[in-house]
């Protein structure tokens, strides 16, 4: 058993991380409970609060089929907090837009959380937050070493956005 136990030790620093690592984990889940939403379809409406997008770059940032994230489209449509629109550059293609009443459930949400790291982030003066932001991100680093990259965002094409 103890050929299992990890051969280094954690420092103040990396206990702090996994317990921001866990909680930040727990937020999309809480949230969407308080919600009435899905996980997928909490984390479909941070990306869509981000601007528009193809619902095959929508699939593609949730790591879902295209047509597991048609559920969740389907899903947030009918609830009022996302509409199928046809692209302004062509309108045989559908984007999918944050409604008004989703841009506030998203705010109403996540405002509390977001108010309260942005005062934390202000207690720091600049080369606290250099210090901060280089080891976040070599954390970000790390676990991509298991997961690979997160997906990005990407312009839309219209292959993203067939209907």
């Amino acid at each position: 058993m103890s050929e299992l136990r990890p051969t280094w030790s954690e420092s103040e620093s990396l206990v702090a991380l996994r317990a921001a690592t866990a909680a930040a984990q727990r937020v999309p889940l809480v949230v969407a409970r308080q919600a009435g939403l899905s996980h997928s379809e909490m984390v479909a409406l941070d990306h869509l609060s981000r601007g528009p997008l193809g619902p095959g770059e929508l699939a593609r940032l949730l790591e879902l089929t295209t047509a597991a994230a048609t559920g969740v489209v389907d899903r947030l449509v009918a609830h009022g907090h996302a509409d199928r629109v046809p692209r302004a550059d062509d309108r045989r293609r559908t984007e999918v837009r944050l409604t008004d009443e989703g841009r506030a459930e998203v705010v109403r949400r996540l405002l509390p959380m977001f108010a309260a790291l942005q005062q934390l982030d202000e207690s720091f003066d600049a080369r606290e937050r250099e210090v901060v932001a280089r080891y976040l991100r070599g954390a970000a680093a790390a676990f991509e070493t298991l997961t690979g990259p997160a997906p990005e965002r990407q312009p839309a094409t219209s292959a993203d956005s067939e209907a």
